[in-house]
């Protein structure tokens, strides 16, 4: 079914169920399926959709984008970059006479400064930045988290891996992905207390999720986050 609001249409199903009430549900390639009691009529399925038609268009929009895949990054004012789980524009300065070139996140925007106005210059000081910032957070999230745990970590390391979001060895050496800092602070939890409970549990067992599980209740939604996000935490 279509149904067209302040211009724009939205294609969904209808599936009617033994429910008490109606709810929305959008998968992962951006189909939206409406689920709702028998019986219920079609001016209140209408009334959800558009009560809720700016959330349905903006995840529509960002599951598009996931499935087109990650654009290559334009380093000029008003490009976006993620930061603890939103998004903010950059503003870049050149500055020849500054130390290292080098970014602060001020009112809402990632001020770049660089000695001279070159791609990479700008993006090796993005790296940089999250480099400083995941090592930073990390180290806050480990410190609120010790308290669950009777052994620490013997290391901390920030890495540049495309497969891992974080390791622990056999010496309970952490390392983790500088990309985290691009994620809400709740999901870097998340992923630095799993690596933690490897300090107990070296396997994926029951032991171990059930560690994770007390500690982050609602870490599946952490991986949620981390699987339909990974594709934009880029520089």
């Amino acid at each position: 079914m279509i149904h067209t609001y302040l211009g724009e249409e939205i294609n969904f199903d209808i599936k009617y169920k033994k429910r008490a009430s109606i709810s929305i549900y959008i998968d992962l390639y951006g189909n939206v399926e409406v689920q709702a009691p028998k019986g219920t009529s079609s001016g209140s399925i209408h009334q959800l959709l558009e009560a809720n038609w700016d959330s349905i268009q903006q995840k529509l929009k960002e599951m598009k984008e996931r499935i087109q895949g990650p654009q290559e990054k334009v380093y000029e004012y008003g490009e976006t970059f993620l930061y603890l789980g939103n998004t903010f524009p950059i503003q870049i300065s050149e500055d020849v006479n500054i130390r290292q070139d080098h970014v602060t996140f001020e009112n809402e925007k990632l001020h770049i400064y660089v000695k001279q106005l070159e791609d990479d210059k700008i993006k090796q000081a993005l790296k940089r930045f999250y480099y400083q910032q995941c090592k930073a957070l990390v180290e806050k999230s480990i410190q609120s988290y010790q308290r669950n745990f009777k052994v620490k970590p013997t290391s901390i390391r920030i890495s540049d891996s495309n497969r891992n979001w974080g390791t622990c060895d056999s010496n309970r050496q952490l390392t983790f992905n500088w990309k985290l800092a691009m994620a809400p602070q709740k999901v870097i939890d998340y992923v630095v207390v799993h690596e933690m409970c490897h300090m107990v549990h070296m396997n994926h067992d029951r032991s171990f999720w059930r560690l994770v599980g007390k500690i982050i209740p609602d870490y599946k939604e952490k991986e949620k986050w981390l699987a339909l996000s990974s594709w934009k935490m880029t520089v």
